[in-house]
């Protein structure tokens, strides 16, 4: 059998070779949100606002396909560093029972809460929920293509073939940036849809990704054998939990977080929150870098710990920290000096202009100190201790944010609030190395 590059070639050039393609993929994934963002904003604000509101949910939703990519990477890259086709082959199809789980329980989820969210959340403008309603509802009632997707990219990603998964993400974001304006507004005879229509882009594009990453997988990725079964072993079921369930633990509260400083931002006014909404979008986008070397380390640690190779797994977390910081130092420079540039991407008004740019200013901030804490908590997955990466994430995304907001809203100065996540980050980098080394570099010691 050939080795798997994941052991062989130095870490260096792994490190770039896997995330360059993920990067790439990333980006189009990004698109996504981003795409209807801008289509959307051309609808109207409170459009704008009623896709922002929903982003909170919309976490929910991925964070229960993330939690299962997360944990079928380190559980198949781990046996294919040891070399044990059958728990490949088992954790594979248990992969693909949750998914289908997943999208049920997103379905039940929204049929429940959907319409009482945004009610709650949209300051009585009715114009806002019933947009937000239309949208969310689609997203997650038609989810299933997401769930697969998420499930068919991981399976090339662990086995080391990263650069397949630009074909399936490619084949979704291109045919959603296709269908948006023709759904949207009633292009070729359609019916003017509006932000009902950017959902349902989304999702017809999420299940073409899904065909066509379960194509490729089939014919170009023979090492993860894979079928989809409701009697899955029950074993790497639980494995995949295992390590898993803390970062969609960590995605819902994080959701929850957001749902908290929406009501927070919304007291200054319902533009605020249309800012904020835009800034996590151009935060997906301009963050990709990291989030390719983040996607890449994970297999190449879980590969590595099955092979006891811990030099590799030291090495690949320091060019992890080194690669990420560069590739961000550029989009970090644009946010600093063009933020006005970005912003007119959504068409914003003058009022969303004044909110927008020191906003993006502030928060490009949190974005660059956030790298080392995101690196060590793709190398703790890695490994399987999804319980300490959990803590690394829910303190700087989710509590301390929180916290810090809270504390500053008294001020009544929104730029505070923007300051909340600096000071998070700030935080969460020696939590982040402490918990490393107190964890991580126990467990490699073999």
């Amino acid at each position: 059998m050939e080795e798997n590059k994941m052991g062989t070639i130095p870490v260096s050039r792994l490190v770039i070779s896997m995330a360059l393609p993920l990067m790439l993929s990333l980006l189009i994934n990004s698109l996504y949100n981003f795409v209807d963002s801008v289509f959307v904003a051309r609808v109207s604000e409170d459009a704008l606002t009623a896709i922002s509101l929903a982003a909170p949910m919309q976490l929910i939703v991925s964070s229960l396909g993330l939690g299962n990519a997360v944990g079928l990477n380190a559980v198949i890259s781990r046996a294919l560093g040891e070399k044990n086709q059958k728990k490949v082959k088992d954790a594979a199809s248990a992969a693909l029972f949750l998914a289908f789980c997943s999208w049920i329980l997103n379905s039940i989820l929204c049929i429940a809460f959907a319409r009482i969210y945004f009610e709650s959340q949209s300051g009585g403008n009715e114009a806002i929920a019933a947009y937000g309603i239309q949208y969310l509802s689609i997203c997650m009632i038609a989810s299933l293509g997401q769930m697969g997707q998420w499930v068919f990219d991981r399976f090339v990603m662990a086995s080391g073939k990263a650069h397949l998964f630009i074909f399936t993400l490619s084949a979704a974001s291109l045919t959603n940036l296709i269908l948006d304006p023709i759904f949207i507004f009633g292009w070729f005879g359609l019916p003017r849809m509006e932000t009902a229509g950017a959902a349902l882009a989304t999702v017809i594009g999420q299940f073409v990704g899904c065909l066509a990453g379960m194509m490729i997988n089939k014919k170009w990725n023979p090492e993860i054998p894979f079928a989809f079964t409701l009697k899955p072993d029950w074993v790497s079921v639980r494995e995949i939990i295992k390590v898993g369930f803390p970062s969609t633990l960590v995605q819902i509260l994080t959701s929850v977080v957001n749902m908290a400083m929406n009501a927070i931002i919304i007291t200054f006014s319902s533009t605020a929150v249309a800012a904020f909404g835009v800034c996590t979008k151009i935060q997906n986008i301009t963050t990709v870098g990291v989030h390719g070397i983040t996607n890449g380390l994970i297999p190449i640690v879980a590969y590595n710990y099955g092979a006891k190779q811990k030099e590799r797994i030291r090495q690949s977390i320091r060019y992890g920290i080194l690669y990420g910081g560069g590739l961000f130092l550029i989009f970090f420079a644009v946010l600093e000096f063009c933020p006005g540039v970005v912003l007119k991407l959504f068409d914003a008004s003058d009022n969303l202009m004044r909110i927008g740019v020191p906003a993006l200013r502030i928060l490009a901030v949190a974005y660059l100190l956030s790298i080392p804490g995101l690196i060590y908590q793709a190398a703790l997955q890695g490994l399987s201790l999804g319980k300490e990466s959990m803590y690394i994430s829910m303190t700087r995304q989710a509590i301390l944010p929180l916290v810090f907001a809270f504390l500053l809203k008294g001020f009544g100065n929104l730029n505070l609030i923007w300051g909340a996540f600096v000071l998070a980050e700030l935080c969460g980098i020696p939590l982040a190395a402490a918990l490393w080394k107190r964890k991580g570099e126990k467990q490699i010691q073999f």
